[in-house]
């Protein structure tokens, strides 16, 4: 039961510390869709998409202006469309318009985005998988609403290194066919590495094969709440890590059970089973609203300087401690993201020369996700991209984490730019990357083994 006292902190959370639900995600699988016939397929896809998240958008409204909480986004997450379309679909061509039908049904039903636009080939690509995959600058560069996933490895069955190398050009290429845009189609592309199949976040999200046909998961965030009750804890002079984190833990469980109502409400007026919370510290641009801020909270000058994967690995597992006492069924990615363009916090480390990729990516060995919505120079060879998303990957795969890659060689642009993707997605500095080669690494082909800690039954 929720007394006043909590309606009360609520509200002050909302109102003065960028508490909100960033997201209401509706789950669909299209399994049901498949069809030999691409134009039937296509059809099918945007009458259950239309149908079944008809008052998805109308509903969170509804939601936060009752009860006062910001809904920010309301998403789609689909089957991943390369099991959907695999009978109908034998040319790139032929996944590009199922693309644009997702993208209709998106402006149709009004939500931010539809994620699932997806292969999984952690072991291996069918046919099916390698032609969504070529398809994916074309998809990306003539549609909207559209996020894009690949997952190239997980703990279980190793890195497919075939695909980690194709991902490198058709990341190249997908910025390319943006480039009017400062290359906005890789924002829209993420490579995973042990993907959920529950995550409500895009660019990754997907609706995995194991779930309910329709399935409702809320992505709560609130960097800005964890940042203030930091403030407070220590106003009074330097507390101790006992402090520290119980302070972070009871402020996770307040966030979640905000996701928690929220969530439970979406699926009593949409009358769609309740999946997951996501209790995930996904900053934005604006000001305060930033993990690289909590960061220094906890301690040190700049996100970036020594202590901060300390500091970020205590962050996370406390979030996650209080998440789960909120709720039962946490789930997705949880813990802090660590995205450059949306935190101004982390720009701002990068501006002042304590952040590089190398930290970034030994910050990934213990954060919610990976290298995310990082702009590197648009001439950076395909296989350094390459030989990136294999690291992050080696990260998620040793560590049985997930780890991702969305990164954006922006055509154009060199170290020192800023590139502005706008809204959620805000600006960036183009950082500078490994001059030196790993091309001899990456075109090697075939498949990086499992870990021998894989071996479970």
């Amino acid at each position: 039961m929720i007394n006043i006292s909590e309606v009360i902190e609520t509200n002050k959370m909302i109102e003065q510390e960028n508490l909100d639900v960033r997201t209401i995600t509706l789950g669909i699988s299209l399994l049901d869709c498949a069809d030999s016939d691409l134009e039937a397929c296509c059809q099918k896809i945007y009458d259950k998409v239309t149908t079944r998240a008809r008052d998805l958008v109308k509903t969170g409204e509804e939601i936060s202006h009752e009860f006062a909480i910001p809904i920010v986004n309301k998403r789609i997450s689909v089957t991943p469309i390369s099991i959907v379309g695999s009978a109908c679909c034998h040319t790139p061509n032929d996944y590009v318009k199922i693309c644009q039908t997702l993208d209709r049904a998106a402006h149709e039903v009004g939500v931010n985005f539809i994620g699932g636009f997806s292969a999984v080939v952690s072991k291996g690509m069918t046919r099916s998988d390698e032609l969504l995959i070529r398809s994916i600058p074309e998809a990306l560069a003539t549609t909207e609403r559209i996020c894009s996933s690949v997952i190239v490895g997980s703990t279980k069955t190793g890195i497919n290194m075939d695909t980690v190398r194709l991902m490198g050009d058709i990341i190249k290429e997908t910025a390319e066919a943006t480039k009017d845009r400062d290359s906005l189609g890789c924002a829209k592309l993420v490579v995973l590495c042990n993907a959920p199949d529950d995550n409500p976040f895009m660019a990754g999200a997907f609706h995995g094969v194991s779930e309910a046909d329709a399935i409702i998961n809320v992505g709560v965030s609130g960097p800005g709440v964890v940042k203030y009750a930091l403030e407070q804890m220590d106003k009074d002079g330097l507390q101790n890590f006992e402090v520290l984190c119980e302070t972070i833990k009871r402020t996770a469980f307040k966030i979640t059970r905000v996701g928690q109502l929220v969530a439970q409400e979406a699926s009593k007026r949409l009358n769609i089973p309740f999946g997951i919370i996501d209790l995930s510290l996904a900053p934005t641009p604006a000001i305060g609203d930033s993990v690289a801020d909590i960061l220094q909270c906890i301690g040190v000058e700049r996100a970036g300087a020594p202590g901060t994967t300390a500091a970020l690995a205590l962050l996370n597992d406390q979030v996650k401690k209080g998440g789960v006492m909120a709720s039962s069924y946490v789930g997705g990615l949880s813990g802090a993201f660590i995205p450059v363009s949306e935190d101004q916090g982390m720009i701002d480390a990068v501006n002042a020369g304590a952040l590089t990729i190398e930290k970034l990516e030994a910050m990934t060995c213990v954060c919610s996700v990976g290298l995310d919505m990082i702009a590197i120079p648009g001439d950076t060879p395909s296989t350094t991209i390459a030989g990136i998303i294999a690291d992050e990957s080696a990260i998620g795969m040793v560590n049985q984490k997930t780890t991702a890659v969305r990164i954006i060689p922006v055509v154009g642009k060199d170290v020192g730019d800023m590139v502005e993707f706008g809204g959620l997605l805000g600006y960036a500095p183009v950082m500078p990357v490994n001059s030196f080669a790993c091309n001899r690494f990456v075109d090697r082909g075939g498949r990086i083994p499992a870990p021998i800690h894989s071996f479970k039954n």
